[in-house]
């Protein structure tokens, strides 16, 4: 296992060597500092803790500049945690880059989903609508709530207006179609979450 993290570029599409073109978007992957290490006999589990897009110091919180000062690394804007199968390969203060995967591999993307903001039944859940003449006064509410007999309440679970999308949403087995080891980008066929400049996790389909 192994992964990146990256910034969403946009999306564009790119010519095959079959002729075909497939839309692709292009990620920023990296590059990535290796900021801590995670072993099964000090935290139980093996990971790396990555850092990505330098920060000034002035612009970090003192409990975090402690934590960069000690692993004598250059302040970042977002940290997170990836699973390595190989942690031992990799050093604190080590770069790593968009070369780590190659062409035909297939990753998982994981970013937060574009918010929707307040949304009803309808356009959040898929609810049906009333008739939408004159005399009707049922158009696109909710409808009953409540169960007729047993209970009279609103059971947990129902489906209601609400905060629609900024969820985190993974899309899995994306296919790296280019690599571009120079510029850290990477081009997955698809779409992946998010609008352009979210943060986004790229990891390794394998297990």
């Amino acid at each position: 296992m192994k992964g990146i993290l990256g910034k969403k570029l946009g999306m564009t599409q790119v010519p095959l060597e079959d002729g075909t073109v497939v839309p692709v978007t292009v990620i920023q992957a990296g590059p990535c500092t290796v900021v801590q290490k995670k072993t099964a006999t000090t935290d139980g589990y093996t990971a790396l803790q990555l850092g990505f897009e330098p920060l000034p110091a002035a612009k970090v919180t003192k409990p975090l500049r402690g934590h960069f000062d000690k692993k004598h690394v250059q302040p970042v804007r977002y940290l997170r945690e990836i699973k390595f199968s190989d942690p031992d390969s990799f050093d604190v203060g080590q770069e790593i880059k968009a070369d780590i995967f190659a062409p035909g591999e297939k990753v998982h993307v994981t970013a937060m989903s574009k918010g929707k903001g307040y949304a009803g039944m309808i356009k959040r859940w898929g609810g049906r609508r009333g008739p939408m003449g004159h005399g009707s006064k049922f158009h696109r509410a909710p409808g009953t709530l409540a169960a007729p007999r047993s209970g009279s309440r609103v059971f947990p679970g129902r489906k209601m207006p609400g905060r629609m999308g900024f969820d985190r949403v993974t899309v899995k087995n994306l296919q790296v179609v280019r690599v571009d080891a120079e510029r850290n980008l990477l081009l997955v066929k698809g779409s992946v979450p998010g609008t352009r400049g979210r943060l986004v996790i790229v990891r390794s389909a394998g297990r």
